[in-house]
């Protein structure tokens, strides 16, 4: 636990090795990185390597009850894993209730020794991770929203690098200052870690080169404003000015919003200062900075839904000789999963009533109208020692079980089943998953996350699915790769990958609200014929439940 002041208001939060945001971790394509996590604070804990592909090594991906029991105070695991085929920026953050709102920090991969990067190599790299700020204990806030049924409280500022910045209250000091020199290329390594929105960002008198989106590189495009889900990451190139501008700038995110519900509305800001050139002899001493004129850049309207549908399109893999893009044209399997809110009924205890959608009602979310229900024992575990009986049921659907007109008028009863449910596939199975949103409670954006896999994200599109016409414009040649995409407001997303990696698979939405009530479900792909097939065993410190 660290104490931490923010907002002029201090709060004892978890923390790593007393840091907040967390250290950044350092390795290199093709390393085995071991992680020795001790759990010090009172709250159980388990940690998520984002991104990283986990090939074999499920046992050290981290979503609490899925592919471990969560460590316990006073205990330690060692997150042994070893990263194969990936380079860029990820993240990892706490997998269990809402600690991820404190405990995060970037997993920054570097290729190869030898091998450059696809762009010219920067003058320096920086990491930027976006997170929310809440005066009240974040594990307070989902214990009330889920005994009440209703909404959680939303937080009281956006941060970068955990610096909320002075357009907030009593934060002029807490302010991200990123200082810069003319005429050099910056790396920013941009990571949404916020635990509720996608967000706009943008850097005053300034454009950047988008060059990598979840550690895969991407068709260099230029843009003033980018947009990033939580769990997703952007590296972008800043050129900065060619001569010292006597001004400062900016640097601003505010939410993305699709939904029906509160949401924090407020904007973070750093500031890119540019180093003044030495001044010869004699003359005043530096400019003072704060003389400076200040820039502000123009971010998109909170609901400007065209923008993000334009900056999806522009993102593209690389497709080059030495960074393929490998999508699966052959498929075995075609899925189709709604995904969206729903409701439970009330929990009639002290003939309470509730603050969902209805007094009757508490908020629920639902992957095809089940809402996952978490085990108590871990899926992984259950599943490789053979006594899965009775903690889930390898039967998920492959389309909703009643269909309806998911964009359209919504139907008149809105209640989700509950259960623990996996989609279990074969070693090898090449997968083509579309995932429709509903207008169920009003239609909003999800940022759908899945662990173990690498996915292409081969089409997107407003309204129903038409699953004789839509196909037909898929882009099979270089759709963005990546581990966390947008389900539009109101539309679908189609993705491909390959079931090349034995284990269970946690897949849910990154808004952690939306995940809370239910909005995630797993996917358990067997064992292949061949040794290198194969789950490798559990290590012998693996936490019991």
């Amino acid at each position: 636990m660290q104490n931490v002041t923010r907002l002029c208001h201090t709060k004892s939060l978890v923390s790593v090795n007393g840091q907040f945001p967390g250290p950044k971790l350092i390795a290199r394509e093709g390393d085995q990185v071991l992680i020795k996590v001790v759990n010090q604070v009172p709250n159980n804990i388990s940690l998520h390597w984002h991104g990283i592909r986990q090939l074999r090594s499920g046992w050290a991906d981290g979503p609490a009850y899925i592919t471990q029991c969560p460590i316990q105070t006073g205990q330690s695991y060692v997150y042994n894993y070893t990263i194969v085929g990936q380079r860029g920026t990820l993240w990892y953050h706490a997998h269990i209730s809402w600690l991820r709102s404190t405990v995060y920090g970037p997993l920054i991969i570097l290729p190869k020794r030898g091998v450059p990067y696809p762009f010219a190599k920067p003058h320096k790299e920086v990491p930027m991770i976006f997170g929310e700020w809440f005066n009240a204990d974040t594990e307070a806030i989902i214990r009330q929203a889920t005994q009440t049924g209703g909404g959680p409280n939303v937080s009281d500022a956006y941060t970068i690098n955990g610096l909320p910045g002075p357009l907030y209250n009593c934060s002029a000091k807490d302010t991200f200052r990123l200082r810069v020199k003319p005429g050099k290329t910056y790396l920013l390594r941009l990571i949404n870690a916020a635990l509720n929105d996608e967000l706009f960002f943008s850097i005053a008198n300034h454009t950047v080169t988008v060059v990598e989106a979840d550690a895969i590189y991407v068709k260099p495009f230029e843009t003033e404003t980018i947009l990033i889900a939580p769990g997703q990451t952007t590296n972008v190139l800043l050129k900065t000015k060619s001569s010292y501008p006597s001004a400062s700038f900016f640097m601003t995110a505010r939410p993305y919003v699709t939904g029906q519900g509160t949401f924090d509305n407020s904007t973070v800001a750093g500031i890119l200062e540019y180093e003044p050139p030495k001044q010869t002899k004699g003359a005043h001493s530096r400019t003072s900075i704060k003389n400076l004129q200040l820039f502000k850049p123009i971010l998109p309207a909170l609901n400007d839904t065209n923008f993000a549908t334009k900056f999806s399109n522009k993102l593209r893999s690389l497709n080059s000789k030495n960074f393929p893009a490998n999508v699966p044209l052959n498929v075995d399997r075609k899925f189709f999963f709604t995904v969206g809110l729903g409701t439970n009924p009330c929990n009639h205890k002290n003939n309470q009533t509730c603050q969902g959608p209805t007094n009757t009602t508490m908020f629920a979310a639902s992957i095809s109208n089940i809402s996952f229900t978490m085990p108590t024992k871990a899926l992984l575990q259950s599943h490789y020692s053979g006594q899965s009986h009775g903690v889930y049921s390898p039967k998920f659907p492959w389309s909703p079980i009643v269909p309806f007109n998911y964009t359209g008028t919504p139907p008149n009863n809105t209640m989700v089943s509950n259960g623990t449910n996996l989609m279990v596939l074969p070693y090898n199975t090449s997968v083509e998953l579309v995932m429709q949103d509903t207008s169920i409670l009003g239609a909003e954006s999800h940022p759908l996350h899945l662990h173990g896999f690498n996915f292409f994200v081969v089409g997107q599109g407003f309204g129903n699915f038409d699953p004789n016409k839509d196909p037909r414009n898929f882009n099979l040649v270089d759709p963005i790769e990546r581990n966390t995409v947008g389900v539009p407001s109101g539309g679908w997303a189609a993705i491909r990958f390959l079931a090349d990696n034995p284990g269970v698979w946690f897949m849910h939405c990154h808004l952690e609200v939306h995940t809370s009530w239910g909005l995630r479900m797993a996917w358990l792909v067997l064992d292949g014929d061949k040794p290198d097939q194969k789950l490798l065993p559990p290590p012998a410190d693996l936490p019991k439940c």
